[in-house]
């Protein structure tokens, strides 16, 4: 979904290091004091004072007495956090890491899986840049224990990897010379896992590559540096003799903004009659940039209509717990914002729109939060959405960055409705005719297709493009396939052998709905 910003700050998506999370003044601190008789905490279980009381100071015990009561005041499931003492956990990122649902969803996953915490420099670096260190690629993990599938999914222009011409439809074999298929060494995987997620510039890693259009190998060294995102790419407005417009939208950070301007304004420009948006990669962010997505695509259609009801815990049915403000529902926001410091383009310039009254998206399950957003949006406006491809993550929850001591501090605090009162997709987006979901999405028009590796994002021919200018053209789906891949690569399986994951913070955050209060 997307995040809230609140005291609060501005918004960025950027890189960072796990070890800088316990930096800040208080943020990784140790109380010492242990006997709840003689800790001077004034603890008592199921009593909490206000968290005003104990905001901006930064001694460990009122860090976190402020994140023990501000999570009752505002987090989503506050009745399923279990108290204990806030003198009994050493370090402050420790506390807040329990103060959060242990239960789990009807699938057996866990029901909170965004709870997370940066050095406050680092989230205004990362929301507003849109840099991250890597190497220009992006990879797809389609299965991340043995015997381990993943492949590039695309790759930023001007970088290592594009310079390199490390292209979408490269298998990874190696890394750093430990076998990225088949080992089953945990200290072998964490040689994986340090190269392919580098936390820091300057990382040297050699990769070994398979090409799967020629079959060849390719050995490369790469540097990891500061990766400047595209977050959009590819517009295309020339697909069925110019009656079909294309874009590849990556991710809803600041930077995306003026992108998408300049992109709808060139579509607008070409009548196009139809639209296909392809987030098959995009992992959330900014909900405001989603709705005004939907109101780009459907412009007259949604007068008169929300894009979203943000609903907060059952403490606060009217008013928002975070800002104070009685609770209004988010307009399809029709003016440019200006979420990038600086933008080119003046706040409250109108926006572009196509005015369609349908729209085709492309998804994976790397399709979050915000992404997800647009789809619901648009349905609650009545505006059909025709989805190519899989079922998406399932991340209808967002929150509020909020500060305190140097730390910023990710909870969840809110879930939102469309038009309708429609709002619960935990289990995601999924073609009608989808086949192999184990979950139980929300079933809509459209085709369950494998990605397709082996052609560029936007050319015509590649699997879920194709598909969805053929079901234009037919209203009819080719036979479902299965949604891994369209090279026959396995499902992810659960086993406990070391897992291949990027679990860097940074990519966590790109996967969930951010809001502000700077909502101008």
């Amino acid at each position: 979904m997307a995040i809230f910003n609140s005291s609060y700050l501005k918004y960025t998506l950027l890189p960072f290091s796990l070890a800088a999370l316990l930096t800040g003044c208080g943020g990784g601190g140790s109380d010492n004091a242990t006997n709840p008789t003689t800790d001077n905490s004034g603890w008592t279980s199921g009593v909490f004072a206000s968290s005003g009381q104990f905001k901006g100071q930064c001694q460990a015990i009122n860090e976190k007495n402020w994140l023990r009561s501000w999570s009752n005041e505002t987090y989503l499931w506050y009745d399923e956090i279990i108290d204990t003492n806030p003198a009994l956990t050493s370090g402050v990122i420790d506390y807040f890491n329990t103060l959060k649902t242990e239960q789990l969803t009807e699938s057996g996953a866990k029901k909170d899986n965004f709870h997370f915490s940066l050095p406050t420099d680092e989230w205004q670096r990362q929301n507003q840049s849109g840099l991250s260190f890597g190497y220009g690629f992006n990879i797809k993990i389609i299965a991340g224990s043995a015997p381990r599938q993943a492949i590039v999914s695309y790759t930023e222009p001007n970088t290592p990897a594009s310079n390199q011409n490390i292209i979408r439809g490269f298998e990874l074999l190696e890394v750093d010379g430990v076998d990225f298929i088949n080992t089953t060494s945990s200290s072998e995987v964490a040689i994986i896992n340090a190269g392919l997620f580098p936390e820091q510039t300057g990382k040297v890693t050699e990769f070994v590559f398979r090409d799967i259009s020629t079959n060849e190998n390719r050995i490369v060294t790469l540097t990891s540096q500061n990766i400047e995102s595209q977050p959009v790419m590819n517009v295309r407005t020339d697909l069925a003799n110019g009656d079909v417009g294309y874009f590849q939208f990556n991710s809803h950070n600041a930077i995306a903004e003026t992108q998408l301007y300049n992109a709808f304004n060139q579509l607008a420009a070409s009548s196009i009659k139809d639209l296909v948006i392809d987030v098959r990669y995009n992992g959330g962010g900014l909900l405001q940039m989603a709705s005004q997505v939907g109101y780009m695509v459907a412009g007259s259609n949604t007068q008169g209509k929300i894009f979203e009801r943000t609903i907060f815990n059952d403490k606060y049915p009217n008013t928002n717990p975070i800002t104070g403000q009685t609770l209004t529902p988010m307009p399809f926001t029709n003016r440019f914002v200006g979420f990038e410091n600086n933008p080119a383009i003046a706040a409250g310039t109108p926006l572009p729109t196509l005015n369609l009254d349908r729209v085709f998206v492309l998804t994976t399950s790397s399709t979050c939060s915000a992404s997800e957003a647009i789809i619901n949006g648009l349905r609650g406006a009545d505006v059909e959405i025709i989805q190519i491809g899989a079922g998406t993550c399932g991340k209808p929850y967002g929150f509020y960055p909020t500060d305190n001591c140097d730390t910023t501090y990710f909870t969840i605090q809110f879930t939102g409705e469309n038009n309708k009162g429609f709002g619960e997709y935990s289990d995601g987006f999924a073609p009608q005719n989808t086949i192999d979901n184990a979950r139980q999405p929300v079933l809509i028009a459209g085709c369950a297709v494998a990605d397709d590796f082996s052609k560029r994002l936007g050319d015509a021919s590649e699997g879920l493009l194709n598909t969805a200018l053929s079901y234009r053209a037919t209203g009819s789906c080719p036979a479902p396939s299965s949604i891994n891949s369209v090279l026959g690569f396995a499902p992810t399986i659960a086993t406990d052998m070391p897992e291949v994951k990027d679990a860097r913070i940074q990519t966590v955050l790109k996967q969930n709905i951010i809001l502000s209060d700077n909502m101008r």
